[in-house]
């Protein structure tokens, strides 16, 4: 495929997507536009065009593994694990797996978070893709880099529905990511 035709894809996939996503003004509170991703889940076409553009990514970066983080990346990323063949790892809020787990906390905006994954989940030499539906200031991904680092698994990128560029989410990752990729199918 030329890059001329390639280019042509992915534009086309990025205005499927984008049709299909909604705004919600003044949501979760005024003066917030809501990006709502359920109208293009609902839509078989579009969902199954990212669940193959996510895969492919899954595919090009090599990974093994697929660590979707909580929720709506469990959405997007079991489906894309499944499509290329690999394993999917949740990770999730704190106190929601049980067993043995690993955690990491991370500052939000007023207070603190942890995300935890199972112990076992991950190994020595795994190569896993993060994904999420949106990146916006970054703390859950980079949280999530760094679990996958402590269970001795290697990073091989990030991959996004959306990334929200006006925000710094991209630029505080570029540390953890260390050298990886970050692909954003759509940014707004």
């Amino acid at each position: 495929m030329s890059a001329h035709e390639a280019a042509a894809v992915g534009h086309s996939l990025q205005d499927l997507l984008l049709a299909r996503i909604v705004d919600v003004p003044d949501y979760p509170k005024p003066g917030v536009t809501f990006k709502d991703i359920t109208p293009l889940l609902a839509d078989a076409e579009a969902f199954g065009a990212l669940t193959e553009a996510l895969a492919g990514l899954c595919r090009r970066h090599r990974a093994d593994k697929v660590v979707g983080l909580e929720a709506r990346g469990f959405i997007l990323g079991a489906p894309a694990a499944v499509r290329a063949g690999i394993g999917f790892v949740p990770v999730r809020k704190a106190g929601k797996l049980p067993g043995a787990t690993l955690g990491e906390s991370y500052a939000l905006e007023y207070g603190t978070a942890e995300i935890e994954i199972h112990a076992g989940a991950l190994r020595p030499g795994d190569r896993v893709l993060v994904i999420d539906d949106v990146l916006a200031t970054g703390g859950t991904a980079e949280a999530s880099l760094k679990l996958v680092r402590r269970a001795g698994a290697e990073v091989a990128g990030v991959a996004v529905l959306m990334e929200l560029g006006f925000l710094p989410g991209r630029k505080r990752l570029e540390a953890a990511l260390d050298g990886a990729p970050l692909d954003a199918l759509i940014t707004v």
